[in-house]
């Protein structure tokens, strides 16, 4: 057995721990800077949706290092493990300085492409937090890849503790930026800079360490087109994938914005709420990565299917679990809300469709294709996903919600069949072994 259950538990759960701080800081930076005012709320949630995109597409290019590292060490070749941790460095951060030069340059065209005419002093907000933002890419970038080849390792341990520092100092900062030195958006985006560059430089310099099973070595680098080939084989098909999710949902939610207010608002505490659902799943997604492309690596098919079964099987005990909770007591969190009633009341059906159906359809839909991916199969992943998102995600949210008037409850049961669609897809691939023939290192 490649991994032993203690194993899977010092793996799983600092990332299922990860990904909760994420959520929950997240949160607390939404209320902080919503006592800037409404012109500065809206222009760092417009950004952010922006921002959501960028770092999407980072963590998928950080994720194709990570399949090939874990491959490696599947496989006991050390040497060329951490040779391709350094690859992955150097290439991540030479393609986010790229982009951050480019947003940086065109931070107004961006900005009205995205978003149309929106008024000045928004526009103002959200042209300060996005270049402060652009400046953290890079430093996102660094962190990224060294968390990834971490988990590939197996230790997410160092990820967790380095997440809180980061965290720490991001809501630290925002306090003492925003209620203290009045600093209006950039209270919260230069926080976020600094947070992100210690992360990343903490996570760097412990990779330095040669007593890691992987670590970057001192000497002279030069590109390895083979390897970083491999990198980018997993990486940019996962990161278009990505990166098309990220579209599809500005798309939705620019949907439901035509709905009204109370739409809106209830559509906004779903997602909270649904995110808190999906906590052990976020976490497996990662998981999935780390232990399915060792057992690739080690050329052990059946411990792929095994472990894919008991990751499986995890994600969907504790979502039913949590997602019962969540259900269970959603009148009264609900409540903590402040909704009005029409808002409430669609907010406690959105979630009901939601957290009850995620129980049976969200890990196959969206854990499942990680262990795919882990294989090589990324390429028949991205297409089922894109093709899903844009038919009936997009296609659906216009047919129910807008033309057959059922609002944002229709966007919501477009977002199901577009989870039974790859439930189906991942499912068969699976069963039928097609997986296989990628299972080459």
């Amino acid at each position: 057995m490649i991994f032993s259950n203690k194993d899977l538990k010092k793996l799983i759960i600092p990332l299922v721990l990860e990904q909760a701080l994420a959520i929950t800081v997240g949160m607390a930076d939404t209320m902080m800077i919503s006592s800037v005012g409404e012109a500065a709320v809206s222009g760092v949630s417009l950004v952010d949706m922006f921002n959501n995109l960028i770092i999407s597409i980072l963590a998928a290019l950080a994720t194709g290092g990570a399949v090939v590292t874990s491959q490696f060490i599947g496989a006991s070749r050390r040497e060329e493990a951490c040779r391709s941790a350094k690859q992955l460095l150097w290439v991540n951060a030479l393609i986010t300085l790229g982009i951050s030069a480019l947003v940086i340059a065109g931070h107004r065209l961006i900005l009205n492409l995205f978003f149309g005419r929106i008024e000045e002093d928004v526009m103002q907000n959200a042209i300060r937090y996005l270049i402060i933002s652009a400046l953290s890419f890079p430093f996102l970038a660094v962190y990224n890849a060294c968390a990834a080849l971490f988990r590939s390792m197996g230790n997410s341990r160092i990820t967790l503790k380095v997440s809180v520092l980061m965290n720490v100092i991001n809501v630290g900062g925002n306090a003492l930026c925003v209620f203290g030195l009045k600093m209006g958006v950039a209270g919260v985006a230069v926080p976020s800079l600094v947070s992100r560059a210690a992360a990343g430089l903490c996570l760097y310099l412990a990779l330095r360490n040669p007593d890691n099973l992987i670590h970057l070595n001192r000497g002279r680098f030069r590109f390895e087109w083979g390897m970083i080939k491999k990198i980018l084989y997993i990486g940019i098909p996962s990161g278009i994938e990505n990166g098309i999710f990220q579209l599809g949902r500005v798309i939705v939610v620019s949907i439901i914005a035509g709905f009204g207010t109370a739409q809106i608002a209830a559509n906004g505490v779903a997602n909270s709420l649904d995110s808190m659902g999906c906590i052990v799943g976020q976490g497996m997604n990662l998981a999935m990565i780390t232990v399915i492309g060792q057992c690739v690596g080690a050329g052990d098919l059946a411990q792929v299917r095994l472990y894919t079964k008991k990751l499986l099987l995890i994600t969907y005990g504790a979502t039913a679990v949590i997602n019962s909770l969540i259900l269970l007591f959603l009148h009264p969190i609900l409540g903590l809300y402040g909704l009005g009633e029409e808002a409430a009341q669609l907010a406690w059906l959105l979630v009901m469709i939601h957290d009850g159906l995620a129980m049976l359809l969200w890990p196959a839909s969206f854990v499942l294709p990680n262990m795919l991916r882990a294989c090589n199969d990324v390429r028949f992943t991205m297409v089922i996903a894109i093709f899903s998102m844009i038919t009936f995600r997009i296609g659906l949210s216009l047919v129910f919600g807008v033309h057959m008037g059922m609002g944002a409850v229709g966007v919501w049961i477009a977002m199901v069949v577009d989870w039974i669609f790859r439930v189906c897809c991942f499912a068969g691939r699976y069963f039928t072994g097609a997986w296989k023939k990628h299972c080459n290192l």
